[in-house]
């Protein structure tokens, strides 16, 4: 990119990955049965994620109004909360609260992340939207565009992660978040196909953020609502584009000051698979345990070995962890872990408490569980190593599995089998398996912050996918008021 020649004024083409992103938003329409199926359990497995975090005061310290004490009648409302926010401020909030606990649903390629994480920006605009539209006398939106959003933004996120890895620049996957949520809030908001390139353009402009907060020494709960911030941003640039404002049509490709130069080492995307309904189908559910979701096959092997260790903790010579790549580069770490965000980012940490206890919840990653000495005597006895096996299949489109094994070894010479585990219980081989326990999930998170009534008119709409996507938007924000 860089040998072109910087000093020519003429306004370029636009790049084509904004164009691919910008016609796919204002032109395509999902007919897939499987996706908006999924589309829903989604809403309903992010929803929870978000009232579990209101348990926290660390996440609802984060909630609110920018200005302590602002309301705004008639805005978004905040789920779980009697919060009314404009729109920017009211995505920031449910962004953060739906992944503060790092229990949403998650994408792996090369690029890693978590799409439902659009949904703190879809919502809050939904919301702002149909309430708006009523005061009006006009028609609200119906969830069922909510779902269609969700599946739009989820593909874009997912499909640009798929060959292309931010990480390895330093880059953090909430970028895609925000290049997403730009893309599909422009358009909700009633932007045409040249608005939602000016607005993502800038999306792209404003760079990413640095994975700092994800790492050792570093690792804190900046990751918690780095979501949040980036769902309220992208809700900011799309108000921008409705007034006009202008765009920049080589903010990848431009030599030197664009994205590519800047940030990707001179590299340009690549992006072989057109957008649909992919990401959606595929997308992998964090239903049962809240930790990073390369570690999930691992903590479900030592759930599996628990019974058969659980008397012998002191008699531990040795555990072996095999895996893949990416948990090695990412969640593989040693020495102090200094709060909940390094814990749940610490595969040794992850496999150590559910040989002890059985479980591993939120709450496994806080002080009083923390401060158990057996936990890091375990970890110390850990050895991770990656599993070449389990990477390939890792990355192999037609399979996405996340394995992990895990073997434990005794002092008088004995060990356990190695349990091995290819993919967790909220991957789509396991759905089947998998949608009661997200709907348990969901039950046994919102139900006990709603009144009797609340709860059981919402619940019925939940159990009825058709019911619930002809429902108006406004009226299904209003049973999530607390």
């Amino acid at each position: 990119m860089s040998n072109a020649d910087i000093r020519s004024a003429v306004r370029p083409d636009w790049d084509q990955v904004l164009l691919d992103i910008a016609d796919y938003v204002c032109d395509f329409n999902s007919n897939s049965e499987l996706a908006f199926e999924t589309a829903h359990y989604c809403l309903m497995d992010t929803i929870a994620c978000g009232f579990l975090a209101l348990d926290y005061p660390a996440c609802t310290r984060m909630l609110g109004p920018v200005v302590p004490g602002a309301s705004f009648p008639g805005g978004a409302r905040v789920p779980g909360t009697s919060y009314e926010l404009e729109p920017v401020m009211a995505a920031f909030n449910i962004g953060t609260m739906n992944r503060w606990l790092d229990f949403n649903d998650t994408w792996l390629a090369a690029e890693w992340g978590h799409p439902s994480d659009n949904l703190g920006a879809i919502l809050a605009v939904a919301d702002y939207l149909s309430r708006q539209r009523r005061l009006k006398g006009d028609a609200p939106l119906k969830m069922r565009d909510v779902l269609a959003a969700m599946i739009k933004a989820h593909e874009i996120q997912g499909v640009l992660a798929l060959e292309n890895s931010y990480n390895r620049v330093g880059l953090d996957h909430v970028l895609l978040v925000r290049v997403a949520s730009t893309a599909v809030i422009t358009r909700m908001l009633g932007g045409d196909r040249e608005q939602v390139l000016n607005a993502v353009s800038n999306a792209w402009i404003d760079g990413g953020a640095l994975r700092t907060y994800r790492h050792a020494p570093n690792t804190g709960s900046r990751k918690s609502w780095a979501a949040g911030d980036a769902t309220s941003r992208a809700v900011r640039l799309a108000l921008i584009a409705m007034t006009g404002e202008m765009g920049y049509p080589s903010a990848l490709s431009a030599p030197t000051w664009g994205y590519y130069d800047v940030l990707f080492k001179g590299r340009e995307f690549q992006l072989h698979r057109p957008y649909g309904d992919y990401v959606m189908e595929n997308v992998l559910f964090k239903i049962s345990y809240p930790a990073e979701f390369h570690s999930q096959t691992a903590v479900e092997a030592a759930m599996t070995l628990h019974a058969q260790v659980k008397d012998r903790i002191d008699d531990i010579s040795k555990i072996v962890i095999e895996t893949q790549e990416a948990a090695v580069r990412i969640i593989d770490k040693t020495g102090p872990l200094d709060n909940p965000a390094d814990r749940d980012h610490c595969i040794q940490y992850m496999v150590a408490v559910p040989l002890i206890f059985g479980r591993l919840t939120a709450a496994d990653y806080e002080n009083d569980v923390a401060n158990d000495p057996r936990i890091d005597t375990l970890r110390d006895k850990m050895d991770v190593s990656e599993n070449t096996q389990y990477t390939k299949d890792y990355f192999d489109p037609e399979l996405r599995y996340i394995g992990n094994s895990v073997q434990v070894f005794f002092n008088d010479g004995t060990s356990t089998d190695r349990v091995e585990v290819h993919f967790p219980i909220g991957h789509r081989e396991r759905r089947e398996e998998g949608i009661p326990v997200l709907i348990e999930k969901f039950e046994s998170s919102v139900s006990p912050r709603l009144a009797d009534r609340q709860w059981e008119e919402l619940q019925a709409l939940c159990v009825d996918h058709e019911k619930l996507a002809e429902t108006d938007v406004d009226d299904f924000m209003a049973l999530l008021v607390a």
